[in-house]
């Protein structure tokens, strides 16, 4: 190379990167930053940095490319969805086996019963909310990949291991099943979710239960629920292809989401404060992502079937484990216990190790300790039945 190509290529070189990098600075414009992020504290920076480092272009690009190949060529996408035919999009929570799934198991079966002497001790009814796996109710989709094997028999034996811990846990996968039968789609294509039409069969089956057992006092509530406009939901799924804007057309499209809103609807003769009439808390509602986010309308469908307020304690992004552990360390529940509370659990969270946040270790340990000794006792129980009723048998 000569001499004059050397610096003809270095200059061109240098003229992409500036190109690029003035490219990159229209993305400055607007910027905004949290307000405790200072120059001084060094937060400042680290917003700019991780702002540029997200639109530089040439990363963008890579990105892009690499995951259309990946997408293309593999059918694959980032870790953390499956892929299946029709555009459909799963959790590969789903599907992948957990480390050390079978003590996983056990803590927290254990847990469960832990937290169901917890609230028998307050006088709460605890009924469990166990939501069935998108694959479970749409495998008509699903491409080569299959579900490891623990999940084949999971949503069964978590009702029967519930059941067992005389735990009411009504079943949401039969009704789920039945509405799409008849033409409803109760999962999103592209979501982890469930539709609000899931939400709403789901809530329906729960009512169904709590209202058959009577385990509501007071005067029922009415509530109607409003459907909003129809928009385009783009699921949390199609997040982890990594396609848009260079690929976009590459993406599984957007489906149309149509939101709810449910009010309280109150007579005249009843005045303003008849909704909090009485002092204790009917239904209170612990749970993940499907119940905490309104895109479903859970709470709203579980107000109106069940005709009751319900006071929601779900968090978004932290599993079924940590919402309760800080629920049952509230002076919501010390204060004021609800009547009946929901615990919305995924199946596909039993056999993972789920988080505990900042709850104190020991006092879960105890939880599990106590859930352990009373599942001991109930396996036994049968035994020592059988053997005393032995003698009359053999009279007989």
């Amino acid at each position: 190379m000569t001499r004059s190509l050397r610096v003809l290529y270095i200059a061109l070189f240098l003229s992409m990167l500036l190109v690029l990098g003035l490219w990159s600075m229209r993305s400055f414009f607007g910027l905004s930053t949290h307000a405790d992020a200072t120059v001084l504290n060094g937060r400042w920076a680290k917003a700019v940095e991780t702002h540029y480092d997200d639109e530089f272009p040439i990363k963008r690009l890579g990105t892009n490319l690499w995951a259309a190949l990946d997408y293309k060529l593999f059918n694959e996408g980032r870790p953390g969805v499956v892929l299946g035919r029709d555009h459909w999009l799963y959790s590969d929570e789903e599907f992948n086996p957990a480390v050390n799934q079978a003590q996983n198991l056990q803590d927290n079966y254990a847990l469960v019963e832990g937290v169901r002497q917890t609230l028998k001790a307050k006088g709460v009814q605890l009924v469990m909310a166990i939501v069935p796996a998108k694959v479970r109710l749409y495998p008509e989709h699903l491409g080569e990949v299959q579900p490891a094997s623990i999940h084949a028999g999971l949503y069964q034996d978590f009702h029967a291991r519930v059941a067992a811990d005389k735990i009411i846990a009504p079943d949401l996968l039969g009704p789920l099943q039945q509405a799409k039968l008849h033409g409803q789609q109760v999962f999103l294509r592209t979501d982890t979710h469930w539709t609000p039409d899931g939400a709403e069969v789901a809530a329906k089956q729960l009512a169904r239960v709590i209202n058959a057992k009577t385990l509501l006092s007071g005067e029922p509530q009415r509530f109607v629920t409003d459907a909003e406009s129809i928009t385009p939901h783009s699921g949390d799924l199609r997040l982890f292809l990594p396609l848009d804007p260079l690929f976009e057309n590459l993406m599984p499209p957007k489906e149309p989401l149509q939101k709810r809103v449910t009010h309280a609807v109150q007579t005249q003769a009843a005045g303003d404060d008849a909704l909090f009439a009485d002092s204790e808390m009917p239904v209170a509602l612990v749970g993940t992502s499907y119940s905490a986010n309104p895109n479903w309308n859970f709470v709203g469908a579980l107000k109106q079937a069940l005709g009751s307020e319900v006071v929601s304690y779900a968090e978004d992004g932290h599993g079924p484990i940590l919402p309760m552990l800080s629920y049952l360390k509230s002076d919501d529940f010390k204060n004021s216990p609800p009547q009946v509370l929901i615990w919305e659990f995924p199946e596909r969270y039993l056999p993972v190790n789920n988080e505990i946040g900042d709850a104190d270790p020991q006092w879960v340990a105890q939880l599990k300790q106590a859930g352990t000794r009373q599942q001991n006792m109930a396996l036994n129980t049968p035994v020592k039945t059988q053997k005393s009723e032995t003698p009359d048998r053999a009279q007989n």
